[in-house]
């Protein structure tokens, strides 16, 4: 059929260990990106663009900043959205003080400096975990946001607190259409999902999964618990700081530090949730259920406002996504991504049942 890896023969290592090692995943990969990045930009409206794919790639990034620590390393966090809040504020006062730097230097700066702020509240990682931990990583998200709000430098002065983004430019191609913010956000969003396949992949990636599965057996087999972990807050925290970055610069324009409030974190973990712990689609599957159903939900909602009273409605967003949240967490705790694998494995034996 179709889907079928015979007669794909391997005779090297690095081809039997590839990212797509079947044809057919490669070819898909590669069409999809063509189509995302070149025919998408060409016919999609602005409203598509603005309000719902540039979100979805910011909060993609998000996701997989918080599935490297949740999902492949096993240390809980709510503490998100006060990184990505490091990330934007950060890129931010760069963007003020160097305005000649290039932007993509900002954002890598921004990133690295979330980075370093993630790492330091990683630290109590050694010793608790869990929900301690969860506890211990909202309380660095409300000492960031406390810090941002209270001290005007980060704000540069503001009265109101709310911060506005210069215009960016890319080798001198303003980046100012949402066709082009559309097109430099997932150029980004393709290279930091790349980097987080190949991580996962690698030495560290299975440090990760060692100490998520059981810390004191990676420990006697020569882990070293307390750098594998602040190393999994210091990528994650990236990911987030760049995201923040991302959401002020190209999404939204202006915002406040009450803009990465707690509810953005639970947003994030949402994401990782339903998406599939521990998988770089399932971040993107999370992202795109997030952005979408609150769309699905008003529309809906609008056929049967005559029928469904107004304080159901209203609250109806609230009431399916926890409904689902327990749904995936009861039926399916891997996600979305798990059940597309599955689709995938019965697509390779179709029509031979299994």
């Amino acid at each position: 059929m179709i889907y079928r890896e015979a007669g794909q023969f391997k005779t090297s290592y690095a081809a039997d260990q590839a990212v797509f090692p079947i044809n057919q995943d490669r070819w898909f990969i590669y069409g999809f990106l063509f189509v995302a990045v070149a025919v998408v930009p060409l016919v999609a409206s602005e409203y598509m663009l603005h309000t719902v794919l540039i979100p979805f790639l910011i909060l993609a990034v998000a996701a997989m900043g918080l599935n490297i620590l949740l999902g492949y390393c096993g240390q809980i966090s709510l503490g998100t959205a006060g990184f990505m809040a490091v990330g934007a504020f950060a890129a931010y006062k760069i963007a003020i003080a160097f305005p000649d730097l290039p932007i993509l230097i900002n954002f890598i700066i921004a990133g690295l400096i979330a980075a370093a702020i993630g790492t330091v509240f990683g630290l109590p990682s050694l010793r608790i975990k869990g929900f301690y931990l969860a506890v211990t990583t909202i309380g660095a998200h409300f000492l960031i946001e406390w810090v941002i709000t209270h001290f005007g430098w980060f704000t540069n002065y503001s009265s109101s607190g709310v911060i506005t983004a210069p215009a960016i430019a890319v080798l001198g191609i303003p980046i100012e259409t949402p066709e082009a913010r559309y097109v430099f956000t997932i150029a980004i969003v393709i290279v930091l999902a790349i980097t987080m396949k190949n991580l996962v992949r690698s030495e560290i990636g299975r440090a990760w999964m060692a100490i998520r599965d059981m810390d004191v057996a990676a420990e006697v087999i020569g882990i070293h618990p307390l750098r594998t972990k602040l190393l999994a807050f210091a990528i994650s925290s990236f990911y987030c700081g760049i995201s923040g970055a991302l959401f002020v610069f190209i999404y939204l324009g202006t915002v406040e530090p009450q803009g990465f409030d707690i509810t953005r974190a639970f947003e994030v973990l949402f994401m990782v949730i339903i998406g599939g712990l521990g998988s770089v689609m399932g971040s993107f599957f999370g992202a795109a259920f997030i952005v979408m159903f609150p769309i699905l939900i008003t529309n809906v909602a609008g056929l049967f406002g005559s029928i469904v009273p107004a304080e159901v409605l209203s609250n109806l967003e609230l009431i399916v996504f926890g409904s689902l949240i327990i749904f995936f967490l009861i039926v399916e705790p891997a996600g979305l991504a798990r059940l597309w694998s599955i689709g995938k494995e019965k697509l390779r034996l179709w029509p031979f049942p299994y």
